[in-house]
């Protein structure tokens, strides 16, 4: 299976790369692609930039291109320290839908709903694998906003309270996925929590933290599928 991955920053990159097997590198509409294998897959990895467009044109421009069976969006991510079972600092979320927080697009649709789109994107895995892998389960809100404002936040779950994490991408790219009828899974690690004291620094010195208790399950994954 062809899996394409995608990240924002190259520190979420760096991560990655170590997985890929006799590595290659092209460049297309100004993104680099990483190929190499990962035990039966092809992985196709690239980092998009941040925000909704870079991720919309870095996931277009991996579909049309390498025809991924399935795209993953990975890196990482703010918790909301909402629902019962909040994902905190280094947890893993492996999103059951996507949604967009910043979104309207007027009558006929309801906050948070591209035109012409579900109100959220599924994120369809097989319940056995999703039953092996160390995760918390939930929604993923994003929008073009680093989200370190409680005011920010407390708006964010008036619209989708059960919000499990924030980020910048991952509905772009899901969105992507949804025109192009591409499967599209979600993988964040907890950096921080906004609105929790410090959560800038704590997304800093995360990055210290991370290639022991991150991408674990990335890694995992690839090989269930």
């Amino acid at each position: 299976m062809t899996i394409g991955i995608i990240v924002a920053m190259d520190k979420e990159l760096q991560l990655l790369l170590p997985l890929l097997g006799d590595c290659s590198e092209a460049t297309v509409n100004g993104f680099t692609f990483h190929t190499g294998t990962s035990g039966k897959h092809k992985l196709v990895v690239c980092k998009c930039g941040i925000g909704k467009v870079n991720a919309a044109i870095g996931a277009l421009t991996l579909i049309d291109s390498y025809h991924p069976a399935l795209v993953i969006n990975t890196g990482v991510a703010g918790g909301t320290g909402a629902t019962d079972d909040p994902a905190r600092v280094l947890d893993v979320v492996l999103a059951s839908e996507i949604a967009y927080h910043d979104v309207w697009c007027g009558p006929g649709t309801v906050p948070g709903q591209a035109a012409g789109c579900p109100e959220r994107f599924s994120c369809p895995l097989p319940a056995d694998i999703i039953a092996k892998l160390d995760v918390k389960r939930g929604l993923i809100a994003s929008g073009d906003i680093f989200v370190d404002d409680p005011a920010d936040l407390a708006r964010i779950l008036r619209l989708h309270p059960d919000t499990k994490a924030v980020d910048m991408e991952s509905a772009a790219i899901a969105h992507a996925c949804h025109i192009k009828s591409v499967p599209f899974v979600c993988v964040r690690v907890i950096s921080d929590t906004p609105g929790d004291g410090g959560n800038a620094a704590a997304y800093e010195s995360f990055w210290q933290d991370a290639p022991a208790r991150t991408f674990t399950q990335v890694e995992k994954l690839l090989s269930l599928l």
